[in-house]
């Protein structure tokens, strides 16, 4: 077939499907009245995003959608939200049309299946429409369920029906001659991670005071499975971003009158240089590689005698190249030179054991490997701290938050919902060490597959892994494509796309199967690239291209 599917946006395209519209649900279903233009322009025209099949510019098919509310189904069911599932997004499918002289090949599947892709890139998730009651069969066929009371006229009857979007995949996906679909939410992003069921379904609860004792009560059960979960004594939860986290931890570092040492092997290495520098600490940097650890021969060697520093602050996980820095060489380091030891904890939290004794200060955050929803910064400790009403921002003083059981401003209970529900994941068994084989398998199939990554197995961490590309092959390339398939890898950072890499993130919600599915759509793309110096082993690899 050498039809081209599009999303229309020429005006001879919007021509064509203003006379299909007419042919189809004027003169076939006698929807609408005949007008002598033989022209039917859609009411929702200006809202619908139409997505077509031509045969050269001839208009063989064509699907619209459109999110705006109230819904064409809205006006014919009043009480519409009544039917729909909660929880969910939907958009209106509508206008499916196809020329009686294409009727006999796959348009209306390739069709729905760059709806589909549509859907996902706008985070729909559920699809209604009106179908022709002459169509029912092919409508439950590709998974549409039939709602509520049919409608319309006799002569042009159609019947309310919908669909979920990883329903409607599943229902394409063994059709022959088709790629796999990936299913919505198959992020693979450090953030915001893939969430789980119980995790989504927490959020929508009704808000509750900060003030009131049932919410401190909640407040101080999650503080203390945090505290559990990283052997530490305290924990303040503010609402932010790791950077502000990162900013509070900064912000007693100021406290302290001591000269610093930071440490910087990656991209947020140099963010915590960038913390420091703005919150005017005093301090020195020590560099390695992007991708090197640090010796602790070389860390001992810069801090012996050195009774001007007080603190050394580094990054356990991180995230630029998915290395795991040695947090144990670095409790040793300073305890034997007496130095207080800051952790950015941020991309290890949730994904490796923490045993936070012996760390000054740690910075966490809701996500990335907790699993909860973004917009909890954390911060451990275990000393006293007091307030600093002088010194230090009210939203930055973590002696505040202290003196205030925690609670000094206006917090979200929603967001604190989703945290307790993600935290319950972690009271079931062998949670590390499912983790760390699903990454070895990750890793040792990457590998296997001729990709080059950016960290040694012996310093990987298992929440991220980088993969560097070879010229000419480009991220942007590869990315964009798996994006418009639906799948979402980090590549879009400055640090990633100056260095030619991509990257899979192993936290929230991960399975095999699906990044078996990432790694065959990977090889494909790569392949289809013709990347030099990548010898691909593509056993167990499908790289039949689907015809369209």
């Amino acid at each position: 077939m050498g039809y081209t599917f599009k999303v229309a946006d020429r005006d001879e395209e919007f021509e064509q499907i203003h006379r299909l519209n007419y042919r189809t649900f004027v003169e076939e279903i006698p929807q609408h009245p005949p007008n002598p233009e033989r022209r039917l322009v859609d009411r929702f025209h200006e809202q619908n995003t139409y997505l077509i099949a031509l045969d050269g510019d001839r208009l063989a098919g064509m699907v619209a959608m459109r999110a705006a509310r109230p819904f064409s189904l809205d006006a014919k069911i009043p009480d519409l939200d009544r039917y729909l599932p909660p929880h969910q997004i939907p958009c209106e499918v509508r206008l499916l049309a196809i020329d009686p002289d294409y009727r006999s090949g796959a348009i209306a599947w390739h069709l729905l299946t760059m709806l589909v892709e549509q859907a996902q890139t706008h985070g729909y998730d559920l699809g209604v429409m009106s179908a022709t009651s002459r169509q029912l069969k092919l409508y439950r066929h590709l998974g549409f369920i039939p709602f509520g009371p049919e409608v319309g006229p006799p002569e042009a009857r159609f019947q309310p029906m919908l669909v979920s979007l990883d329903r409607l995949i599943d229902h394409l996906n063994p059709l022959p001659g088709f790629n796999r679909l990936p299913h919505a939410g198959e992020s693979f992003l450090p953030g915001p991670v893939a969430l789980r069921p119980e995790v989504r379904s927490a959020f929508p609860t009704p808000p509750h005071s900060h003030r009131a004792p049932d919410f401190m009560a909640g407040f101080r059960r999650i503080q203390s499975r945090l505290t559990r979960l990283t052997r530490t004594a305290r924990v303040e939860i503010l609402l932010g971003s790791g950077t502000l986290a990162n900013d509070a931890v900064a912000g007693q570092l100021t406290l302290t009158g001591h000269r610093g040492l930071i440490l910087s092997n990656g991209e947020f290495g140099e963010r915590l240089v960038d913390h420091g520098t703005r919150m005017d600490l005093s301090f020195d940097v020590l560099r390695r590689p992007w991708g090197e650890p640090f010796d602790e021969r070389t860390l001992d060697g810069m801090l012996h005698g050195r009774l001007d520093i007080g603190w050394v602050w580094a990054v356990h996980c991180e995230t630029s190249t998915g290395q795991l820095n040695d947090l144990q060489m670095l409790k040793r380091v300073c305890a034997r030179h007496r130095m207080a030891l800051c952790l950015d904890c941020i991309s290890s939290l949730g994904m490796v054991p923490l045993d936070l004794r012996g760390v000054w200060l740690a910075s966490g955050v809701s996500g990335k490997g907790l699993g909860a929803l973004p917009g909890l910064a954390l911060v451990f400790y275990h000393h006293e701290i007091t307030p600093a009403p002088t010194l230090l921002p009210r939203y930055l003083d973590l002696g505040y938050y202290a003196a205030k059981q925690g609670v000094p401003f206006t917090h979200s209970s929603n967001l604190l919902s989703t945290l307790k529900a993600a935290l319950d994941h972690f009271d079931r068994p062998h949670i590390y060490q499912n983790v760390e084989q699903l990454a070895q398998w990750l890793r040792g199939r990457l590998r296997g597959l001729g990709f080059d990554l950016v960290v040694p197995e012996s310093q990987a961490s298992p929440s991220i892994v980088t993969v560097a590309l070879s010229e000419p092959h480009n991220t942007l390339a590869v990315g964009e494509a798996l994006e418009r398939e639906g799948l979402l890898l980090s590549f879009r950072s400055e640090y990633l796309l100056a260095r030619n890499w991509l990257q899979i993130s192993l936290m929230g919600e991960r399975t095999q199967e699906r990044l078996e599915h990432l790694l065959q759509r990977l090889a494909k793309v790569a392949m289809g690239a013709g990347e030099p110096g990548l010898a691909l082993k593509t056993a167990g690899i499908d790289t039949v291209r689907a015809e369209s």
